[in-house]
Order: structure tokens, then C-alpha cells, then sequence
């Protein structure tokens, strides 16, 4: 079982409103994440049937009180007062192992009071994408949502055309956005805005409690996990395709991954997601975005801030400059980590730099480039210890990625310079851990999606276990780690609601 509790709705109700799931024909369990499970608390685990029962909100577990949640968001730039849960319910909140408070979200569940003509329902196919893409963050380090259980319904979705639906069972450090707290500001209610805030600090930051002034601290907190956040985004090629911001967590995670995907070819104005015409978030667009993002939840904080008039809005800003700053910062970190430099090395920048041009000019996938990288960089450590293996090969290998190998030749020679005899071993670990060699290839994903709706959900279940392991190097990972051929690449996504 699993112990809930219910701190959100201690907060003002027009932040949330009590509804119950709409039931489903028959639900049947996809998967279960059982560690997932474990760490929350739950000591036994019930059979499939009542798995599916609970996950689908045809019998809540004992104890949830489902909610769904209020927003408003800037959608591609554009401002809409109300969104909320149109098709979602928080179950409610349990308290982890690690005495983490995470919250537990039915996605899929039916209509709610803030649907806005739609049915409240999910198809199978972005089900079956969140869950396996917010499993791999989760597993390369990046903070993320969790997937606790999938089910279908036994009920068809109708979108462009008729699809099976399914719910996912969602796991957050909590589902605030920044959307959230715009929600609460265009009401010009200050004591519902101060009752958010209050509760996001005690919940998130409690460190900001004691500042001399929490909410321009609040800010900072914010201001300093998106920044690590869109950093680690970026050094895996993941472009997230919706970064409106109700799609933007205060917790600092990231949430509602719809038409987002990982970059193959490499080039910074790189789009996936349908509905984004205007590359508004295109891959290199996303710090900006991030920013701009946050200088809206700044907007919401500022009545509640302890300067007034100009002197609070300066104070607001010098927070968000420091956004680049603090970005940059974690970016050459992880840069360092991908080209196996040590963390001090005022080389990282300048080489990731022009790796990048060399990938975008030579055509080159940014995932197999940087798995060859660091084998390649294996071999030069192996020859550094006079094991004797060759690093002929690897070169070879690394060269073939590319249409231009003489640019990319000279890049090398210049890489190898950088590299440095001491804490070998050391350094390679770090590469290794910054660079996954199987990622959730968008041609993959399309095909668990295809299998799924015919009723084979058995690729799933592979390739689920491929990208929680994404490190490893075995033969079998490696065939699904290899980029999608010219016949199966997949180049536009879908949100799926």
C-alpha cells in the first residue's frame, strides 16, 4: 500500500478542484515500475488485476483524494489565464524512503473541471513515450518526472484517428509550475499567491525560509535548477518541443515531455514537435527560453517581495541575469565530462565548440559521436598504460561518423592534445557517465508505439530495459542504441492530447 497524504489541498481551493476518474472499460497493466514502487513505500505488491484497477481510477488506492490541478501558462508566447488538469488527478502525496515528498498523478483519467472540450483521455502512444523517455532521464541523472504504471483501458481514443487510449501513473517531487503560480497571480489574490509560494518554500527550498527575503531567494532557487536543468538537457540533445510555462516545474524537473526528442544529426536549430512552426523551442533556443520563462514566475513574485517600485524589479533582474551565468557554469562542467577533461580545464568550451560545428557540417549523430569519443579515448589510456590496444580502429570509427573526415581529423588531433596522463581512469568514468550509449531513438519509440497498438507490447518492454541501462556496452544494446536509417527516421513529433 501506499501512505498518502494531502499538504496541496491545505492550500486555497481555487488552486485545486475535487473530481473523480472517469472509469474505464477494462484496464489492463502495461508495466509496473516496482523499484519505483519500493522506494515509495509500498512493501507489497498487489496482483496485476488490482494494479490495474488502481491505475486506471476505476477503485483508487486506499487513502487518495484525487485533485485536479490549477494553471494558467504562456503557450508559444501566448498568455491563457486558466489551463489546470484537463485530463490528470493528483491521487496525492506520499513521503519516500529518502523522506522526499513526491506526489502521485493519474494522467489520462478522464474529463476534469478544467477540461476544456476535450475527453480527457490519453492514447497509448504518449504513454508509452513519457514512460520510457522521463525512465531514461531518470537513469542518466537528469531530474524527472517518474513513470509508476501504465494501463490500457479498453477504450478507443480518437485524435486524428481512433487509437487505443491508456493511463499513466505519474511520480513527481511535485506538479507546481510556473504556470501555477501565473494562475494564482492573475486572480490578484495575494493571499492565494502567498500561500503557494509559502508552501513551494517549505516543500522545495526550505533553505530560502531564513533569507531576508524568501521570495527573491525563492527566485534564485528556481532560477538555479532550471539552469542545471536545461544544461543537462542540452549535453544529451534532448529538446523537450513545449517549454511553455506550464510545462515548466518549480521543482526544478522535467515534466510533460509530449512531442519532446533527442536530436540525432546534429544542428542547434534542430525541431521535432509538430506544432512548433516557429522553432520558438528549437534545441539551441532552450536557455533563452528558460529564462524568459522564469522572468515570468518573477513577475508572479514580485507584489510579495520586500522592496518596492523600481528597487524590486532591479533586484527581480539581477536574479535573472545571473541565469547565463549559472548555466554556463553547469554546461562546462558537463562538457568536460563528455570530452573526458578534467573539470579545470579552460580547453573544454573551445573544443565542445568546435565539435559541434564539426557535427553539424559533417552530418554527424551527437549520441554515437560522443559513445566512439569515449572508446576512443579507452584505447588511448589503454596505449598511455602500454596495454598494447590499438586505437587504430577507433579512429576509424570515429572518422566514418562523418561526411567531412579531414575537418573532423584536425578537431581530434587537437582533442587528443588536451588530454591529460594523470587521473586517466578517473576521467574516463566521468566520460562514460556523460555519455549514455543507448538513448530512446525516436525511430525506436515509433516502433514500441506500432507493436503496442497492434497488442505486442513486448518491444516496449526491451527497449524499456535498454534505456534504464544506458550505459551498457553489451552487443544487444548496442543494436539498439545504432541511429535510424535514412528509411526509418521519424522527424515529427506529436503532443498527444
Amino acid at each position: 500500500m501506499l501512505t498518502f497524504e494531502h499538504q496541496f489541498a491545505t492550500l486555497p481551493e481555487p488552486l485545486w478542484a475535487a473530481c473523480q476518474p472517469t472509469p474505464v472499460a477494462q484496464p489492463t497493466l502495461i508495466a509496473f515500475n516496482e523499484p519505483l514502487a519500493v522506494a515509495l513505500g509500498m512493501q507489497t505488491r498487489p496482483d496485476d488485476a488490482t494494479l490495474a484497477q488502481w491505475f486506471s481510477g476505476n477503485r483508487l488506492p486506499p487513502g487518495a483524494e484525487p485533485r485536479a490541478l490549477g494553471y494558467a501558462g504562456h503557450q508559444f508566447g501566448n498568455f491563457v489565464p486558466q489551463l489546470g488538469d484537463g485530463r490528470a488527478l493528483l491521487l496525492g502525496e506520499v513521503v519516500d524512503q529518502q523522506g522526499q515528498r513526491q506526489d502521485v498523478q493519474l494522467k489520462g483519467s478522464g474529463r476534469t473541471p478544467f477540461s476544456r472540450g476535450g475527453d480527457g483521455r490519453s492514447p497509448l502512444g504518449p504513454v508509452l513515450r513519457e514512460y520510457l523517455v522521463s525512465e531514461f532521464m531518470a537513469a542518466v541523472g537528469v531530474p524527472t518526472t517518474r513513470a509508476l504504471a501504465a494501463v490500457t483501458t479498453g477504450e478507443r481514443v480518437v485524435r486524428q484517428m481512433a487509437e487505443p487510449g491508456a493511463i499513466l501513473t505519474r511520480v513527481a517531487r511535485s506538479h507546481i509550475r510556473v504556470g501555477t503560480f501565473q494562475f494564482a497571480a492573475v486572480r490578484r489574490d495575494e493571499a492565494v499567491l502567498k500561500a503557494l509560494a509559502d508552501h513551494v518554500i517549505a516543500r522545495h527550498y526550505p533553505e530560502t525560509a531564513n533569507a531576508d527575503d524568501p521570495y527573491l531567494a525563492l527566485l534564485e532557487a528556481v532560477t538555479a535548477r532550471q539552469a542545471a536543468l536545461v544544461a543537462r538537457w542540452m549535453s544529451l540533445g534532448f529538446i523537450h518541443g513545449v517549454m511553455n510555462t506550464d510545462n515548466c516545474s518549480i521543482a526544478g524537473d522535467t515534466i510533460d515531455y509530449g512531442p519532446c526528442a533527442f536530436m540525432e544529426q546534429f544542428d542547434p536549430q534542430k525541431v521535432y514537435s509538430s506544432i512548433d512552426q516557429g522553432r520558438r523551442y528549437a534545441f539551441n533556443n532552450q536557455p533563452g527560453i528558460a529564462q524568459w520563462n522564469l522572468a515570468r514566475f518573477a513577475e508572479t513574485l514580485l507584489p510579495l517581495m520586500w522592496e518596492e517600485g523600481e528597487a524590486v524589479v532591479e533586484q527581480a533582474t539581477e536574479v535573472l541575469r545571473g541565469f547565463t551565468a549559472r548555466f554556463g557554469a553547469e554546461q562546462r562542467r558537463l562538457h568536460a565530462d563528455k570530452l573526458g577533461l578534467a573539470p579545470e580545464s579552460d580547453r573544454a568550451v573551445a573544443l565542445m565548440e568546435a565539435l559541434e560545428t564539426q557535427m553539424h557540417q559533417g552530418r554527424m549523430d551527437m549520441t554515437a559521436t560522443f559513445d566512439a569519443l569515449t572508446h576512443y579515448a579507452k584505447t588511448l589510456g589503454a596505449q598511455a598504460l602500454s596495454t598494447g590496444i590499438p586505437a587504430h580502429s577507433q579512429k576509424e570509427a570515429l572518422l566514418a561518423l562523418t561526411t567531412q573526415p579531414d575537418g573532423f581529423a584536425a578537431w581530434l588531433a587537437d582533442w587528443e592534445n588536451a588530454q591529460q596522463a594523470s587521473q586517466q581512469s578517473e576521467r574516463l568514468e566521468a566520460m562514460r557517465r556523460a555519455n549514455p550509449v543507448v538513448i530512446p531513438r525516436n525511430h525506436r519509440i515509433q516502433a514500441v508505439i506500432d507493436a503496442a497498438t497492434e497488442g505486442d507490447f513486448e518491444p516496449f518492454h526491451t527497449l524499456l530495459a535498454a534505456v534504464t541501462q544506458p550505459f551498457d556496452e553489451s552487443e544487444a544494446a548496442r543494436q539498439l542504441a545504432a541511429p535510424a536509417t535514412a528509411s526509418e527516421q521519424v522527424l515529427r513529433t506529436f503532443c498527444g492530447t
